[in-house]
């Protein structure tokens, strides 16, 4: 295992432990809000993210979910979660992270990630090798796209 590979690993590791985002959401009052469920067959891992969006600047303002799974899906949820609340991204932008993280999670390990948009998500560039892992990892990612799909119908 390289140092880098160590690295993501000890990434997973800590978003698995001491998840961000992980609780009830707190939504500002005139907030849209959208709720997804996603459940993944295969291994019993699901969650339910949460968000709220300011309907007037498109910025997600509020972003929590609830889960249970390995540590591979539940390390994702963290990952998202501080990327939208460190990065104050708008709905736009996070499809963007969402596509972008889904092109590198379905590369099998091929694709070069750009750090300066999914920040830790990079971390699960090794995780495309396992086609199994590969649903784990897209859970939450999956489940913030439903949310969005649900706020634009709400605009």
């Amino acid at each position: 295992m390289s140092a880098l590979d160590g690295l993501y690993q000890e990434v997973i590791l800590d978003h698995s432990k001491r998840p961000i985002g992980k609780g009830e959401l707190d939504a500002a009052e005139g907030s849209l809000t959208a709720s997804h469920h996603e459940f993944n067959p295969s291994c019993g891992d699901e969650l339910t993210l949460s968000i709220a969006v300011d309907p007037e600047t498109g910025r997600i303002d509020g972003l929590a979910w609830e889960g249970q799974g390995c540590s591979i899906s539940m390390a994702s949820a963290s990952v998202l979660s501080q990327l939208v609340r460190d990065d104050e991204l708008d709905v736009e932008e996070a499809q963007r992270r969402i596509d972008v993280f889904r092109d590198m999670i379905q590369s099998r390990g091929e694709a070069d990630p750009d750090e300066d948009l999914l920040g830790d998500a990079v971390a699960f560039q090794g995780v495309s090798k396992f086609v199994m892992r590969v649903k784990c990892a897209m859970l939450s990612w999956v489940a913030l796209e439903a949310d969005l799909r649900q706020v634009a119908a709400q605009r």
